[in-house]
């Protein structure tokens, strides 16, 4: 079951409405008092249903938490649509110069803000959650996937797992690299990474920034899943097909 309801983000958008989501699984309805880890997810639009898809295809996690009976929440929430690039604003960690679109004002971090601090304590209080770091983890694509590297690694205190599909590393890509490198990172910390390799036809040396990155987390004692998705796209479509590879690498031995 989809909960769908209207917010705004007074920090970033001020009284602009958009929309927030939250997948309760199926054994909430059966087990009254069992509690659930939370995936946060960037581009909620996106996530569940295709008529709030941006290009008319979602990811379909709906259909495949119930299907699969996931004991999971998936708490999502709208991207910013501005014409003045507002989701590269809200969804890049730092200030970067675009090809073709200029300078681009990183608001990563008041994003994050936002749903540390005001989403995920109302997430919390109205719904079956298990708060804690170990159970709460981030996911998205492309500068949503970005954003979830960055954010577990910048709030690693809040997040303890991430799914990172296609993420843009090439944005800023010297202080992401800084950041991973001297983030405080908690040994038990869970990434998965992917790319897909029609992808990496399309932007030259990505294959090589997204190896940097994956080195560099292994290097600093994360647990990391990386893969190059075999004819993988830059698509909801595509993505749809990677849920069973990161929920499995999300679920990995956690109790």
């Amino acid at each position: 079951m989809v909960i769908k309801w209207d917010i705004t983000l007074p920090e970033l958008t001020g009284d602009a409405v958009r929309s927030a989501y939250v997948y309760l699984p199926k054994a909430a309805q059966r087990e009254e008092h069992r509690r659930f880890p939370v995936l946060y997810m960037f581009d909620g639009h996106n996530v569940f249903w295709d008529q709030d898809a941006t290009y008319g295809k979602s990811w379909g996690m709906e259909r495949y938490l119930d299907e699969t009976d996931t004991p999971l929440i998936v708490a999502a929430v709208e991207c910013n649509h501005s014409p003045n690039h507002g989701r590269l604003s809200e969804y890049a960690p730092y200030t970067f110069q675009a090809p073709g679109l200029g300078r681009i004002q990183g608001r990563g971090k008041e994003t994050m803000e936002w749903m540390v601090h005001t989403f995920k304590p109302y997430i919390d209080q109205h719904f079956p959650t298990l708060p804690d770091r170990a159970h709460t983890f981030l996911g998205g694509s492309s500068m949503g996937g970005l954003m979830s590297l960055y954010g577990v690694a910048a709030y690693n205190e809040v997040f303890s797992r991430g799914a990172c599909l296609s993420p843009s590393v090439w944005c800023a890509s010297a202080r992401l690299d800084r950041l991973l490198k001297e983030a405080e990172l908690a040994e038990d910390t869970v990434l998965y990474l992917d790319y897909g390799s029609q992808e990496l036809q399309n932007h030259p040396g990505m294959a090589g920034r997204f190896g940097k990155v994956v080195s560099r987390l292994m290097e600093r004692g994360v647990w990391v899943d990386a893969r190059i998705v075999p004819h993988g796209e830059h698509c909801e479509a595509s993505w749809e097909r990677q849920i069973p590879f990161f929920m499995q690498t999300l679920f990995y031995g956690l109790e």
